[in-house]
């Protein structure tokens, strides 16, 4: 009792669990670009005048390319770390720029009963696709402990949406009856009783009525404003029922109902066809994304908060319809998610929409796909501001041991304490990780190749992030040649997670390969195209029979052993089954996109005056007076032409339309690959015109 005595202003109602805090991250890291996308598709030239586009002409260069102004950001990553680095990075300057952030809409996984899983259709058949690694981290981390670990969750990300927000802006929280209770009262404490707005109901039909209790129809959506005093509110109305027509046309003289032509003011309880739940498997907006809402939904929350031009946020963006809805009413976007797969279904939407859009000859700009990328493990290694000199090299010195060995431990490998190159052994083959922050090359290659040869040895793993581009299969077969047996390892980003290191869950693939030629053409030597010719994966190769041996009685699970991707399936008898998803190479492949003239757009970052990290791309904005520009070396991936499968359309085109150059050369042309699974493999195509 004598708390609300000494501290009077403390709240008098509180939600309260263990481990409570409203202490949030603090990383900045910088942001990687890994693809941007002007238009959604070109054909022929690249020289073709800007005044075709849809764009405006004074945002353009002279290959239709946006050279300023805002550029929509799709964020692969956890938005824990994305909203810490939005909220004090370099692209916070972008946001102010961009008249700051006036809506956010999230939709969190309130659902403790719901998973990562989902549909994917292969080779003309469907499966289904349980979680990855990461997936089961994130909703172990979300629902590990129940409730407190749920709200905790939340909790520092909507503290963290707050500093982010225009001071006139809101924010919409989805929930329904598992959460809502907890998430008001956050809400209450983050942002203040006096600005929450309206609690609305979301109502929708569908389903089978169960025994026992009464049919849960509705969700729950929060409305908040930043400010008690200012927000953004368009009023929406709604059509008339039929009943409140009919009565307004019929009665008598004096008892007349006013009927406003526009319809009857939108009330705090949400209804009708306008919002109908997405219910049929066949829905034009159904990409089988299990927990996709309708735009209409969208629409209505996104219309009545902001104005054309202003910028929406989704951090958990599921299969993009925030940033779908948001392009077509002519807003800026961010939209973000820790799902690989989801970020590829976001991508493939937004095109959709710009192709669209473009059709129908409205306005749309670029986007770009970033992630955290590197930055995320130097974050990983970071070590205290406060130390300098020798013991700050040693701090850094131990930090990479540790990763290291948590690396080797992952990969089970027995580590050699006194080799002065090789991390470790597993089984008969020698394993050399690479440097923790950038892509290994040529050279780190031939160094293991030379380190064999001194030690006699045949066979060795190369881990690592990442790989230069078109660095194998060539370097792989002349190692070869010198009898020694090189294979590429990827390093998973479940890494990082001890927990799933100490379980065994971890698990390293072979790098894919794509092969892709250009064609030339007879008549015009400017002229090419290129055809995607081949595309190898070998995901977790050789676990088939691990998998196996642990699979529960009646279950099944999909595992690509040799380059195949199969359903191991167990019945109640024991017997394992292994039936191939995988016929042609071309099963693999979900998605593909060319980059006619890569290297001609340098990835130029933002980076902390004396900051020892490379951060983000941001010449579209004026630089903030705490950070300095830096190229980290590599390039930005222009989306110039690309063929991917729909839903509907599960087609692919195997080769681009042609391209033709301003003048003769020598170019670079860039070919990405996203599999079914959400992964993308890149490889350089050089090619000579004139």
């Amino acid at each position: 009792r004598y708390r609300f005595l000494l501290f009077e202003d403390k709240r008098e109602v509180e939600l309260v669990w263990n481990g409570k805090s409203r202490e949030v991250c603090t990383a900045i890291l910088p942001f990687q670009t890994l693809e941007h996308i002007d238009e959604p598709r070109k054909e022929g030239s690249v020289g073709a005048s800007p005044a075709s586009s849809s764009f405006q002409p004074d945002l353009l260069d002279m290959t239709g390319r946006q050279v300023k102004g805002w550029a929509k950001k799709l964020i692969w990553g956890d938005n824990k770390l994305i909203l810490s680095s939005l909220k004090s990075g370099a692209l916070r300057r972008q946001i102010e720029d961009a008249g700051g952030l006036k809506l956010i809409y999230i939709d969190p996984p309130f659902d403790v009963g719901a998973d990562f899983s989902m549909d994917i259709e292969i080779g003309g058949e469907t499966f289904h696709k349980e979680p990855n690694l990461l997936e089961q981290i994130a909703y172990r981390d979300t629902w590990g402990r129940g409730a407190d670990s749920f709200i905790s969750m939340i909790y520092e990300r909507l503290i963290l949406m707050k500093d982010l927000m225009h001071p006139e802006g809101s924010i919409y929280v989805h929930c329904d009856w598992r959460v809502n209770s907890y998430i008001r009262l956050a809400m209450d404490e983050i942002f203040g009783r006096d600005c929450q707005r309206n609690q609305i109901v979301w109502c929708y039909g569908g389903g089978s009525a169960p025994k026992g209790y009464y049919h849960r129809k509705h969700d729950n959506l929060f409305w908040y404003s930043k400010s008690k005093d200012a927000w953004t509110f368009n009023k929406q109305f709604r059509p008339y029922s039929e009943g409140t027509l009919e009565r307004g046309l019929t009665a008598v003289k004096g008892d007349r109902y006013e009927l406003n032509e526009e319809g009857a003011t939108l009330d705090d309880w949400w209804a009708g066809k306008e919002v109908q739940k997405i219910l049929s498997p066949t829905a034009y907006e159904n990409l089988k994304y299990p927990t996709q809402k309708p735009e209409g939904l969208i629409h209505r929350i996104i219309k009545g908060h902001t104005n054309e031009g202003d910028l929406v946020a989704d951090f958990f963006c599921g299969s993009g319809t925030t940033a779908a809805v948001a392009e077509k009413l002519g807003r800026k976007w961010i939209a973000t998610d820790l799902g690989k797969f989801g970020i590829h279904t976001t991508r493939k939407r937004m095109i959709q929409v710009q192709r669209e859009l473009k059709k129908d000859g409205k306005p749309f700009r670029s986007f770009e796909v970033l992630n955290l990328g590197r930055y995320e493990r130097q974050a990983y290694l970071n070590v205290s501001s406060r130390l300098t000199g020798k013991k700050k090299t040693e701090a850094l010195q131990r930090k990479e041991q540790e990763f290291r060995a948590l690396i080797l431990r992952a990969y089970k490998a027995e580590p050699l304490q006194d080799d002065p190159f090789f991390d470790g052994k597993h089984a008969a083959r020698l394993v050399a990780i690479g440097p923790i922050n950038l892509p290994v090359g040529r050279v780190f290659v031939y160094e293991v190749i030379t380190e064999c040869l001194k030690r006699g040895a045949s066979r060795a793993d190369i881990l690592a992030f990442e790989f230069e581009m078109g660095l194998f299969p060539a370097v792989l077969a002349e190692a070869k040649a010198k009898g020694i047996d090189i294979a590429p390892k990827i390093i998973p980003p479940e890494v990082f997670d001890k927990r799933a290191v100490d379980k065994g869950q971890v698990r390293f693939s072979d790098v894919a390969y794509v092969e892709a030629n250009p064609r030339y053409d007879a008549k015009n030597k400017l002229t090419i195209s290129i055809e995607l010719s081949d595309f190898s994966v070998h995901y977790s190769q050789g676990i088939a029979d691990e998998l196996a041996h642990g699979l529960k009685e009646g279950k099944s699970e999909v595992v690509c052993d040799a380059g195949t991707l199969y359903k191991v399936s167990k019945d109640k008898k024991g017997v394992v089954t292994r039936d191939a998803l995988t016929k042609n190479w071309t099963d693999w492949v979900d998605y593909w996109a060319v980059d006619f003239h890569y290297e001609s757009r340098k990835e130029i970052i933002l980076v902390e005056k004396g900051a020892g990290i490379t951060g983000d791309r941001s010449e579209l904005s004026l630089i903030p007076e705490n950070f300095e520009e830096r190229w980290t070396g590599a390039y930005i991936f222009e989306n110039q032409w690309q063929s991917f499968r729909t839903r509907k359309d599960r087609a692919l085109e195997l080769i681009t339309a042609s391209h033709t150059y301003d003048q003769p050369g020598r170019y670079m042309v860039a070919v990405k690959v996203i599999d079914i699974f959400g992964n993308d493999t890149m490889a350089i195509v050089p090619v000579t015109v004139g």
